[in-house]
């Protein structure tokens, strides 16, 4: 436990309170702890549940390497406007000042400090559905107090917004209040699924006749490729385990981004195995996802669909087309661009897909946020051209997407930071889950292939939420 704050940061706080007088604009102040054991960060955002229901944020690298988990929310940056959303955004954040105190050392860690956690819609002006009131076009939150577990060790964020009318004694109270708070919190996470559940297709036919209708305008040339996406509805017996979810995906999807984004009494949670941009200093990294089969029930059967995938005429083309627009971003602010000769496979529990990595050293002058909105929506997640792919499925796409297939991530006041694509993904609330998957669709496309296709994506988010007794998914 924490009785007292040590001198050397008192006397930081009461810097930053003095600046914050003399800006006469607030600032934040982040205390930085490095723990002597390695925390959970699961049974941490667990334990969270006490004091910060409803404004939590779990993310996980694959296979786990950088985990980052924040609690509640010292201010929340956020607009439902159409335009610029992903400017608005960064200017919001830009006017505060980040104070940051290392207990140990003044040695910086990337994950740690003040972070904005959050994301975006997928489509900001194709809204419609209830479903999603929680989750505005643009939504990011600073934690009151944050995890941060890499490279076997473990750090303990807290942060405060100082006015300058606040009082020394106040702020103090804040720092070893949460500190004592989230260091005692003991909270066993609970591994059992929600039960037996009902499950609901929503305008199945109606997407199928969308994949049709797609396939006839891309081969009248209107454009190469849209994607198209559907939902499952999922109810069951009791309030899902949103714990167990999480700790199911990390087990059986180790090779994707574990995330779950709390507002109020809905959680959006998934893994998604697509990066969309991670900037860390200089060095940019993307991710080109696209083409995709399952995967083969032997070892050889699965190497063989691998084999086919790698070698399949109407995927590679699909794969080709993500490729090059990301390339091609990536040309307009890096002196210096890294790209395979062609793709490799990743294969997860349930599907195999053509994998590029796209890396680059970035010239200054570009903001995190500024490629995110550059790269959104790539073409595997809407098609291409970009305009084009939008207004169809606009047009002919039967739900709201919300944030499925938008970005979500983290970013710190550096401009270091990191944001996925939101599929593999559902929205719980309670009993009931939204679930979404989606499929590239070219001139080739065949309705039933492309439904399918949809079943094997729906499958780990189904597995996470206890179980799969309907076979046919």
């Amino acid at each position: 436990m924490i009785t007292a704050l040590e001198h050397t940061f008192t006397e930081k706080l009461k810097g930053a309170l003095d600046e914050a007088g003399q800006l006469e604009e607030p600032v934040i102040l982040s205390q930085v702890k490095t723990l002597h054991e390695i925390k959970n960060p699961l049974q941490f955002y667990a334990a969270g549940e006490q004091h910060f229901s409803g404004s939590r944020f779990y993310w996980a690298t694959p296979g786990a390497r950088f985990t980052i988990c924040g609690l509640g929310s010292e201010c929340t940056v956020e607009n439902d406007a159409v335009s610029d959303r992903f400017g608005r955004i960064e200017t919001e954040w830009k006017r505060f000042k980040n104070i940051v105190h290392h207990e140990d050392s003044e040695s910086f860690h990337i994950g740690t400090g003040a972070l904005l956690f959050g994301g975006f819609s997928f489509d900001p002006h194709n809204r419609s559905n209830e479903q999603w009131s929680h989750f505005p076009e643009s939504k990011f939150f600073l934690p009151s107090v944050m995890l941060t577990v890499k490279e076997n060790a473990s750090y303990l964020t807290i942060n405060r917004i100082i006015r300058p009318d606040d009082e020394l004694e106040d702020c103090a109270l804040h720092f070893t209040d949460l500190a004592n708070k989230v260091l005692a919190a003991q909270q066993p996470v609970s591994m059992e699924p929600a039960g037996n559940y009902s499950l609901e297709e929503e305008d199945t036919q109606e997407w199928m006749s969308a994949v049709e209708k797609a396939t006839a305008s891309i081969k009248g040339g209107k454009l190469d490729k849209v994607v198209l996406a559907r939902e499952v509805s999922v109810s069951y017996e009791r309030d899902i385990n949103v714990y167990a979810a999480l700790n199911k995906l990390q087990i059986e999807q180790p090779g994707s981004f574990i995330f779950s984004i709390e507002i109020g009494s809905k959680s959006f949670i998934g893994a998604t195995p697509e990066r969309l941009i991670k900037k860390e200093g200089s060095r940019l990294l993307s991710t080109c996802l696209a083409g995709s089969i399952k995967r083969g029930d032997t070892k050889h059967e699965d190497t063989e669909l691998g084999t086919a995938l790698l070698n399949d005429e109407k995927n590679l083309i699909e794969h080709d087309i993500v490729v090059k627009m990301i390339k091609d971003s990536f040309e307009e602010c890096c002196s210096e661009i890294r790209v395979p000769d062609g793709p490799q496979l990743l294969k997860t529990k349930n599907i195999q897909h053509l994998y590029t990595p796209i890396e680059g050293t970035m010239h200054g002058g570009r903001s995190l946020l500024s490629l995110v909105e550059k790269l959104h929506p790539t073409p595997a997640l809407g098609g291409y051209p970009k305009a084009g792919a939008l207004e169809m499925i606009r047009d002919i796409e039967p739900m709201d997407r919300g944030w499925y297939a938008g970005p979500v991530g983290w970013l710190d006041s550096d401009n270091n930071g990191e944001f996925a694509v939101a599929i593999r993904s559902g929205l719980i609330d309670g009993e009931q889950a939204s679930l979404f998957a989606g499929c590239g669709i070219v001139a080739e496309s065949d309705p039933q292939s492309e439904y399918q296709e949809t079943l094997i994506k729906l499958k780990p988010m189904l597995s996470a939420l206890g179980g799969m007794q309907h076979e046919q998914i």
